[in-house]
């Protein structure tokens, strides 16, 4: 049986060609005779190739794929978790997707038209065609836009649809999504994904391609640019790193080549919102904003935000900056006006309304309050802007008094008997209830729906479409009518500007990328430290008293002074420095804050990037799920192997000032390597234990092979000495490092050759390059007390360097602080 035949079935017809129906549900694959509908006629000859076995198999490719790329979504309050993407796609054909396609554009038409309204002449509020209370008492309503002055005539450039079909096939809205439009970075990624492990399906299928789309969206945000600017400044604005929708905002970003930034990047001065680089400040013409109006500007909005520009506002009314969608938008998000959109749309537009949104009361209207209050069981209930999460799940009697309390502030709605697609559920596919975001931009003079779009699967407590949520997500193909037509109907795109433009990097990326450098050297020096402390457990950990087991102690020491010591038993004690990311200093805590400082820069870093953190993900999930001793040793190989990956995936990165900034984070944490390495030598301990140390500091210096090439495996304290700290041609000595860091540091815009951090380096390189290695070795007692006074000074001045660097090159100012009451003035006596 394939996979089509077992899907037939599970939804009640007995094969492909049975005349039964198919229940109430509309099935996006199955008709109600039992045949494939006619998207699925078009794949049926290499659908019914796949059978279960395959699709265990595409869907770990999948899994493996999104790993690899590092997709996550953060739920709010919690960690990011991984994308989920079903394997089978929902498919529409050309017709199907006319249709919405229509409705879409006349949606998005009015939904500009109706913005406009709201925040410029206000006709439907004066004509009553919608009614006030609904408008004003709604948060998404942004009171300091509504002027005359500040109108903008096109304010809403992308927005988002939310839509379902009900039983007799017919598309509703189940909710727009305006303030900050999310999901196409996902559904960019699940379309690349699913085109790789179905190639065949996806050839066969002759999709629209969703390239030309995101072009477009580009040529749109440089034409939003107000003025006749030939080079405009588009920024993409971020909430940050803990954004749910994070790895939406960075994909999106990169993809269009903007620059991804936080409230604290920009500034407003004379009007003009301008972004901080290391020596200038640079002109903002454009922001594509993915924070929410109320957090946009502390100084005429919420006063506790962090995450907006103080000023923007005002920039926005002056017309120096054209803010994409315009601040206010979210009020088109309010649920209470879907009972007057059809209104609204023949006041506006002339038109009669096509894409209708489900059945929507609002309570603020008697009739509509009797109604809610009247079929409480039949009906879904929420606040029109998500204030009241109370509501959900509550016994009638206190929806009821809820509802009567706040009459103006809820909305009841029928819930939407939603279509279902196959969704594989590990051994075969089962329907489930599917939605659709849809996506529709203004390109020139028109709104252009994406053919294509998000699905998402949801959960059984979500028919209505605002219930619950989703549990995963689906690729949505819409077929080409054709096979000579373009994708996405796009010719080609309007111009747009060629002018090559230097790109700028704030202080904020500046210092992730430093301290990405920082720990991923961190991350693998630690990890060559593991391996070659395993190698002694596994021959030593029996023997205590031997010199083997003493130079085990040595070894562990290393560990200890840089991750400190959990367990008693060395083996437990170096898997918990691999796995243990709560362990301050562990491989396991660099090796996440890596993952931290490589999410913040997403969109400047190749996604090569993140398959190299896979190859370390699978590597932990290796080590959790074995406790077999050999394993610490097989994990902690093949996460050094995605470590230094990573580093090649920097070389690759162009010279700019980010890559010479993670170039001086990886030299400066090499050199304190070295000297924690090198501390090891500061006690004798016997001529059989001092050179098994020293051979343990060579393997984790990487440094085994130069030695034995030029010391003929001859193990003495000066060669070693010489070649780890005074060496300038090992890439692995003190000396070659810290010229490595001048060079990176000399590289910066804000560099001089007189500066702070310039002259701390210049003055350390100069004492180590005088340094007599062979000096060091001498012995006081047991101990080498010149070597560790070495050791310790250069570590504390390599410490100075990395705070003066931080000091002027990647401080961006003080932290902003919350608006609130002034302290009151005492009288004075």
């Amino acid at each position: 049986m394939t996979l089509l035949h077992d899907y037939a079935a599970s939804v009640g017809q007995p094969t492909l060609s049975a005349e039964t129906g198919a229940g109430q549900r509309h099935d996006e694959m199955v008709g109600p005779d039992g045949s494939l509908r006619a998207p699925w006629k078009r794949l049926v000859e290499v659908a019914t190739r796949i059978g279960p076995e395959d699709m265990r198999r595409i869907t770990a490719e999948i899994e493996r794929f999104l790993e690899d790329d590092g997709v996550t979504y953060s739920r709010p309050g919690q960690r990011p978790s991984a994308w989920q993407l079903d394997p089978i796609p929902l498919v529409l054909d050309a017709a199907d997707a006319q249709q919405l396609e229509v409705g879409l554009a006349q949606r998005a038409e009015l939904l500009n038209a109706v913005l406009a309204d709201l925040y410029g002449e206000q006709s439907l509020l004066a004509s009553g065609v919608v009614p006030a209370a609904v408008v004003l008492g709604h948060r998404g309503f942004t009171r300091v836009m509504a002027r005359g002055s500040a109108n903008d005539p096109r304010p809403l450039v992308l927005s988002a649809t939310d839509v379902g079909r009900g039983p007799d096939g017919a598309w509703r809205v189940l909710g727009d999504r305006t303030q900050a439009p999310s999901g196409l970075g996902y559904a960019l990624e699940n379309r690349r994904v699913l085109s790789r492990v179905v190639p065949e399906l996806y050839r066969e299928a002759d999709a629209h391609r969703m390239a030309p789309y995101l072009w477009a969206l580009r040529s749109a945000l440089l034409q939003s640019a107000d003025g006749d600017l030939s080079d405009p400044r588009v920024v993409v604005l971020s909430p940050g790193l803990h954004s749910e929708t994070y790895y939406d905002q960075a994909t999106i970003a990169a993809q269009l080549g903007f620059p991804l930034v936080q409230g604290g990047d920009l500034t407003v001065r004379d009007g003009r919102v301008l972004m901080k680089t290391q020596q200038r400040l640079e002109r903002v013409d454009v922001i594509l904003r993915r924070v929410d109006t109320a957090f946009c500007d502390p100084l005429e909005m919420r006063g506790d935000s962090r995450l907006g520009v103080p000023g923007l506002a005002e920039a926005v009314r002056r017309g120096t900056v054209r803010v994409v969608n315009g601040l206010g938008a979210g009020v088109l998000e309010n649920p209470g006006l879907a009972p007057y959109l059809p209104a609204a749309c023949e006041h506006l537009l002339g038109e009669s309304l096509r894409l209708p949104s489900v059945a929507t009361w609002w309570c603020g209207d008697p009739e509509g309050l009797d109604h809610v209050l009247g079929h409480l069981d039949e009906l879904v209930v929420r606040t029109i802007d998500g204030s009241d999460p109370t509501v959900v799940g509550a016994s009638a009697e206190r929806v009821r008094m809820l509802v009567l309390a706040r009459p103006h502030a809820y909305v009841g709605h029928e819930p939407l008997e939603l279509s279902q697609a196959p969704v594989w559920q590990g051994r075969d596919a089962r329907p489930a209830p599917v939605t659709l975001r849809a996506f529709t931009l203004r390109y020139g003079s028109a709104y252009r729906p994406l053919l294509g779009g998000l699905g998402s699967i949801r959960d059984g407590s979500s028919a209505g479409g605002s219930v619950g949520g989703s549990v995963g997500s689906k690729d949505v193909w819409v077929l080409k009518a054709e096979p000579g037509q373009p994708d996405q109907g796009l010719a080609e795109v309007l111009p747009m500007t060629s002018a090559r433009t230097l790109p700028a990097t704030v202080p904020r990326v500046l210092e992730d990328m430093f301290w990405f450098g920082r720990y991923a050297e961190r991350a693998e020096d630690l990890l060559r430290l593991v391996l070659a402390a395993h190698v002694l457990v596994t021959d030593y950990r029996a023997g205590p008293g031997s010199h083997g087991g003493t130079s085990l102690g040595v070894v562990m020491s290393a560990v200890h002074r840089l991750a400190g010591r959990v367990y008693e038993d060395e083996g437990d004690d170096l898997r918990s420095v691999l796995l243990d990311a709560e362990r301050p200093g562990s491989a396991a805590q660099s090796l996440e804050r890596v993952r931290d400082t490589l999410s913040a820069v997403r969109d400047q870093v190749s996604g090569d990037a993140w398959r190299a953190l896979g190859v370390v993900e699978r590597a932990t999930v290796a080590l959790e799920s074995s406790l077999h001793p050999r394993q610490v040793a097989e994990s902690a190989g093949r996460m050094l192997t995605g470590v230094l990956a990573l580093h090649g995936v920097t070389d690759s990165m162009i010279r700019d000032s980010g890559w010479h900034m993670i170039g001086l984070g990886r030299s400066l944490e090499r050199a304190l390597q070295v000297c924690h390495l090198l501390r090891l030598s500061g006690e004798r301990r016997g001529i059989d234990v001092d050179r098994e140390v020293l051979g343990v500091v060579l393997s984790a210096a990487e440094s085994s092979v130069t030695h034995r090439r030029r010391y003929r495996d001859y193990v003495r304290p000066t060669g070693v000495f010489d070649l780890l700290l005074v060496d300038p041609e090992n890439p692995r000595s003190l000396l070659f490092n810290l010229h490595r860091a001048a060079e990176h540091l000399a590289a910066q815009p804000a560099s001089t050759g007189s500066t702070r951090p310039e002259r701390l380096l210049a003055d350390l390189v100069a004492e180590v390059t005088s340094t007599d290695a062979a000096g060091l070795a001498a012995i006081g007692g047991v101990e080498r007390p010149r070597l560790v006074a070495f050791l310790d000074d250069v570590t504390a001045q390599v410490e100075r360097v990395a705070e003066a660097v931080a000091d002027l090159h990647l401080a961006s100012g003080p932290a902003p602080r919350a608006f609130g009451v002034l302290p009151t003035l005492e009288a004075a006596p």
